[in-house]
C-alpha cells in the first residue's frame, strides 16, 4: 500500500463567536501533516454507512494513528474539506472514513 497522498489537518478550536460584531473571529491552524493512502468508499460500503450513493466519501489509511484533536483535514492541499465520519482501529494501521463537509 502507497503511502502517497499528503494529508494535512486543520483545528479550528481558536475560531470563536464575537457577539459585538456578529462575526466569528480567530482562524484555523494547521496541527499536522502525514502521508496516507487514499481511495473512494465503495458503492456497497456507502449505502450500508451513509443510507444513500451521493455521499463523497474516502478512506484515509495510516500506518500509525493521527492523535492530534483536529476539526477537518485536506487531501494533497486540495480546497475540499473533509470532516471524520468513522474511525478504524484494525490490527496494523489506522483507517479513516472522511466525507466533504
Amino acid at each position: 500500500m502507497r503511502m502517497d497522498s499528503k494529508i494535512s489537518f486543520y483545528s479550528d478550536s481558536k475560531r470563536r463567536y464575537n457577539p459585538h460584531t456578529s462575526k466569528y473571529e480567530g482562524g484555523t491552524e494547521l496541527v499536522a501533516t502525514r502521508y496516507g493512502n487514499v481511495t473512494d468508499v465503495g458503492t456497497n460500503r456507502s449505502v450500508e454507512l451513509f443510507g444513500k450513493y451521493d455521499q463523497r466519501a474516502k478512506t484515509i489509511r495510516f500506518s500509525e494513528p493521527v492523535t492530534v484533536s483536529w476539526s477537518y483535514l485536506t487531501i494533497d492541499d486540495s480546497p475540499v474539506k473533509y470532516r471524520l465520519n468513522t474511525e478504524r482501529r484494525p490490527l496494523k494501521g489506522v483507517s479513516l472514513i472522511v466525507g466533504e463537509g
